[in-house]
């Protein structure tokens, strides 16, 4: 069967790091003719099969198949992989200067850099909860002016006429101001479109996306992470400044513990929930965690929030006062409306069920729509145009449903509105349609919780539902700054509230109805059933509404609700967050291996024959091996040959692309050493001074002469990489390399000869979805 696919990237444009013109390369595992490079002194094994790459249109065909009785590659799209997308190296580098560095270091050495990884978790949740601050106030203050002004417009012409202009005005406002977001994203960084999460979470499970953590605006995990790791490496590539300190921490090992608590203190500073954000990122990296780091993000999500909820308690006049735990401030359930029964639990998972379909729905409406725009709206003009249409469309439906709707309710004197519209209803009245509309989101989310029962009719809510549901789908994926957590959130507390009514009308007359079916209830509930049908989300999701809403008595139906819309949503699709990963074919690990892959082996999950290295290697050879672009390797199984002996040489070491050069780069020659020509010995200073973007090997200027030198790699490989027997099961592989954070897993024989390299890549080629591993047993066949 054909494999067809398109080449897509997180910002649709080419990668900078990559050549002028180039695109994404795809991997599907196929192997195609082994290209061999002949072994220099002393033999070593040869190089991986070049990966096969597609483009749109082109067919994978079946001499392409494996020549080694290997099975078949399933034919999905979903199963290509992306080449611009490497592993970090979580693993540390135990080579010989690294261990020299460690033995030296003192027992108070140990305990300053401990103390000083504290001191940069509150650095981060500081800065992030500045951040959150700034961002709050700046978003009420834009929001009151567009709201009051379009308000008066709206009230001056309502009895005059000429409502047209104050539809223009609604439009032209919201237009400019997402051009402005659009611009920036599309033109200058395209990787902080959307909510970042789908980012962040494939930097958490060990993947290098690029420019993730550069300087960028974004909602606050993103920019958490963001914060996270410009203040643990001591300096700002985007702002070109060092400041030369906390260098120890430039490392991938370091960067990625100080990235989670970078996202966890943005869910912290956005929901007010600083558990529920250790969660978040507990769910993508706990195989990686200790408890003094969880204990380090912890304190970055309470130190996020105490500053967020200081400098706004100083913002409102209210200094000291620390009612503002999070951005999105849900309102305390109190009351007899947190009281529920137990027969109302069925009903919860009914709504769980019904939150599943939908968010399947939201889910598989948003993936052709993310298909049309890499196909169509790909540039950026294009990309900036598409968001102002949708923010004048919205504008328009907004202002059409309101201005339609005879929604009239009575505006007492403890109104909760913040910009109550008269429209055509009588005076003392306001319009309830204008409620849900004429507001920021978070605010409506917060009315439908907590109004009074009879504030909104049945055909108010539906309506809305249905407008929403499909508006936020065409949002989500625009090139703006923007997530799907606030929407979803609204389209279901607004079902949610819809079944509260239609629930209480079953005893009409009934003053019980009033408490079980409390319409504010139902929302929360109809809430967390929609988010958990989008995303996918539970045990985070669980704790951060239940944070959000200041009370725990909801926390058995929430969690009952998020795991049946999960149950639900995932027999019919993926979640929004895991859709959009694969559309980037990203070589996303899960947690475990398929439950049914035991019959797999590392010899048919590895990539061989292997690029190896010579412990004394040619100059010029490593330097045709790193200038090979059909292969471009990051990491190389170093060898050495029993003196006098006829024996293939065997394993002694691995060595990255990234240490080969930092050493040409200077200039670590055997013959250069012996003359005494460098100055002075190398350390790990040289290799941190050059992470996390290491210069590529076309910068790297080697005379001719020089390539004739010998390079001694003992002192700088990794002496003691993991293995496994090459008939070591597929789920054995799996969890190691999953839970120690690997790279590369050299794969050898009885004789500790090198037979095989597992990558990521290798591992994400067979971790197949739903009837994966069957089509891949009839392949067999």
């Amino acid at each position: 069967m054909a494999n067809i696919t398109k080449k897509v990237s997180w910002s649709s444009r080419a990668d900078e790091s990559g050549a002028a013109g180039e695109g994404t390369p795809l991997l599907n595992g196929s192997e195609q003719p082994r290209h061999s490079r002949q072994p220099s002194e002393g033999g070593s094994l040869c190089q991986i099969g070049r990966l096969s790459t597609v483009d749109l249109e082109e067919e994978i065909t079946s001499d392409e198949e494996s020549q080694r009785g290997r099975p078949k590659e399933i034919p999905h799209n979903e199963k290509l992989l992306s080449l611009k997308y490497e592993s970090l190296d979580y693993d540390n580098i135990e080579n010989q200067l690294f261990l020299e560095e460690e033995r030296k270091m003192s027992y108070m050495g140990f305990r300053c850099l401990e103390i000083s990884r504290w001191v940069v978790c509150g650095l981060i949740g500081f800065l992030t909860g500045l951040i959150a601050c700034f961002i709050d106030i700046v978003v009420e203050q834009l929001a009151g002016i567009k709201y009051q002004v379009v308000k008066e417009n709206i009230e001056k012409f309502t009895e005059v006429g000429g409502l047209s202009i104050s539809l223009l005005l609604w439009a032209v406002l919201n237009s400019a101001i997402v051009m402005l977001g659009a611009i920036i994203v599309a033109f200058f960084e395209p990787i902080a479109a959307g909510s970042g999460i789908p980012q962040i979470k494939c930097y958490l499970n060990g993947i290098k996306i690029p420019r993730v953590v550069r300087l960028k605006e974004g909602p606050m995990i993103h920019s958490g992470a963001v914060v996270a790791a410009g203040v643990s490496q001591g300096r700002s590539t985007s702002l070109k400044r060092d400041f030369k300190i906390f260098e120890y921490f430039r490392r991938d090992t370091e960067k990625r513990d100080f990235v989670s608590a970078g996202a966890a203190a943005g869910v912290s500073a956005a929901f007010g929930a600083p558990v529920g954000g250790v969660l978040f990122s507990l769910e993508e990296g706990a195989s990686f965690w200790n408890q003094m780091l969880t204990w380090r993000i912890f304190f970055a999500s309470m130190i996020s929030t105490f500053t967020l909820n200081f400098f706004l308690s100083i913002y409102h006049n209210k200094p000291g006062e620390l009612s503002n735990p999070g951005l999105i401030n849900f309102g305390r359930f109190q009351g007899d409306s947190v009281a529920y029964n137990l027969y109302e639990i069925p009903l919860f998972i009914a709504m769980g069920a019904i939150g599943g379909l939908l968010g399947a729905l939201f889910n598989v409406l948003n993936y052709w729509l993310t298909i049309f725009r890499i196909r169509y709206v790909h540039r950026p003009c294009l990309q900036v145009m598409e968001a102002m249409l949708v923010a004048a469309v919205t504008a328009t439906v907004s202002f059409t449903m309101i201005y339609f709707s005879n929604d009239c309710q009575p505006l007492g004197p403890e109104h909760t509105e913040e910009y109550p519209l008269q429209l055509f209803c009588a005076d003392g009245e306001y319009n309830s349609m204008a409620t849900a509309f004429f507001n920021t989101p978070e605010r409506s989310v917060r009315s439908l919780f907590h109004n009074q029962p009879g504030t909104y009719n049945p055909l108010t809510l539906g309506l809305f539902t249905l407008t929403y549901f499909f508006l936020a789908c065409w949002t989500y994926g625009l090139a703006v700054s923007a997530g799907v957590f606030i929407p979803s959130l609204l389209i279901g507390a607004a079902w949610g509230r819809l079944c509260g009514i239609l629930l209480a009308t079953i005893t009409p007359d009934g003053s019980v109805s009033v408490i079980w079916a409390d319409p504010g209830k139902y929302a929360l509930i109809g809430a967390a059933a929609q988010l958990g049908g989008i995303v996918r989300m539970t045990l985070s999701l669980t704790v951060i509404m239940v944070e959000a809403t200041g009370n725990v008595t909801y926390g058995l139906p929430i969690m009952l609700v998020l795991m049946t819309a999960k149950i639900v949503g995932d027999y019919f699709v993926e979640g929004l967050y895991d859709i959009h990963i694969k559309l980037q074919s990203v070589p996303f690990l899960h947690w475990e291996a398929p439950a049914t892959s035991h019959w797999l082996t590392a010899r048919e999950v590895m990539s061989s024959p292997v690029t190896c290295l010579n412990r004394i290697e040619k100059v010029g050879t490593i330097v045709d091996t790193l200038s090979n672009t059909s292969t471009n390797h990051n990491g190389f199984p170093v060898v050495v040959k029993v003196s006098g002996s006829d024996e293939p040489p065997k394993l002694c070491g691995l060595i990255l692309r990234s240490q080969l050069i930092v050493l040409l780069k200077h200039k670590v020659f055997v013959e250069l050493a012996r003359s005494r020509l460098t100055q002075r010995k190398l350390q790990l200073k040289d290799f941190r001074d050059a992470y996390p973007r290491f210069p590529p090997i076309q910068s790297i200027h080697v005379s001719q002469d020089e390539r004739e030198c010998m390079m001694d790699l003992t002192e700088f490989m990794n002496a003691t990489p993991y293995t496994v027997p090459q008939e070591t099961s597929l789920p054995r592989v799996f969890k190691l390399f999953r839970a120690l954070g690997l790279r590369h897993l050299v794969v050898v024989d009885d004789e500790n000869r090198v037979v095989g390299l597992v990558t990521r890549k290798d591992l994400a080629r067979y971790h197949l979805g739903k009837h994966g591993l069957e089509e891949l047993q009839l392949a067999q066949t």
